[in-house]
């Protein structure tokens, strides 16, 4: 029964190409690998391209990108303010506050995909050929994933080896995050030191695959060069905020009994997705 339903939708949406409707929707987990953080992400595709990304930020982002969503989001904002002390305190809810920033889109024709993000308040894109992933497909070796038979396919890609379950049931070269380029939708990847891709859901849909709202506040980047500025930033926050502010303002950490501690150090070969950037 299902596959029969995505198979209609599939024909379905191919007559109506022109509106730019997806085919499938995706629900993915990104298990983190320092931390019991979970990030779930949607990945909306169609013959012609796909798009990755967090549906609560997408919400917020086509909220925020006209006059009128601007000024509702104000009006939320408020109902959450309250005055404590002569300050003006705002309990937002997490679903009011954007915390993941990554968009991805896929553009086969083109052969290209598009990476837009924020990196230590700094929001950029860059984009990337899909020859910087090359994968090798491991005969004999499967599993089930969602009622669907998946095939083992592995890539070294960026600083990490990663391996990947696709199902050719789906053929659809998209995947989560970055990966792309089987012959079949990857349900699930994962590389060493417990990073995490695991498909939770999929459906056909009538959604349409987005495009980037506002676009022209994000500037073009390097990708090694941000993610190496990024690290730099993350390591010396404490520093660059006594320095802009001639010391009055000083960033201090605690442990969980009120201790002063070090600042916790962010090393990219353990918690980046890609570490190469530390390698060049």
């Amino acid at each position: 029964m299902r596959r029969t339903l995505f198979l209609t939708a599939i024909a379905v949406t191919l007559a109506v190409s022109a509106q730019k409707k997806a085919d499938i929707e995706v629900s993915y987990d990104y298990h983190y690998p320092t931390s019991n953080r979970i990030d779930n992400m949607r990945l909306l595709g169609n013959s012609e391209g796909s798009a990755y990304f967090n549906n609560s930020s997408l919400w917020l982002d086509s909220l925020l990108s006209t006059p009128g969503g601007k000024a509702k989001y104000n009006e939320i904002v408020n109902t959450f303010t309250t005055v404590e002390n002569g300050y003006k305190v705002i309990s937002m809810p997490n679903d009011y506050i954007k915390t993941i920033h990554t968009y991805i889109f896929n553009n086969p024709a083109e052969n290209m995909l598009t990476v837009y993000d924020n990196w230590s308040e700094n929001q950029g894109y860059y984009t990337e050929p899909y020859s910087e992933q090359v994968w090798e497909i491991v005969p004999d070796s499967t599993c089930n994933i969602l009622n669907y038979e998946c095939i083992l396919a592995e890539s070294d890609y960026h600083g990490r080896h990663w391996k990947a379950w696709f199902t050719p049931e789906i053929p659809m070269q998209y995947g989560p995050w970055k990966l792309h380029g089987l012959p079949g939708l990857i349900l699930k990847a994962e590389a060493p030191g417990g990073f995490m891709f695991i498909a939770t859901g999929l459906a056909s849909t009538t959604r349409k695959v987005p495009t980037m709202f506002m676009s022209d506040k994000y500037t073009k980047v390097s990708r090694l060069k941000i993610l190496k500025e990024d690290e730099q930033i993350k390591n010396n926050q404490a520093s660059m905020m006594a320095a802009s502010s001639n010391n009055k303002v000083k960033i201090t950490y605690h442990d969980e009994n009120g201790n002063v501690v070090e600042p916790p150090k962010y090393d990219g070969l353990i918690e980046n997705l890609e570490p190469d950037y530390k390698q060049k």
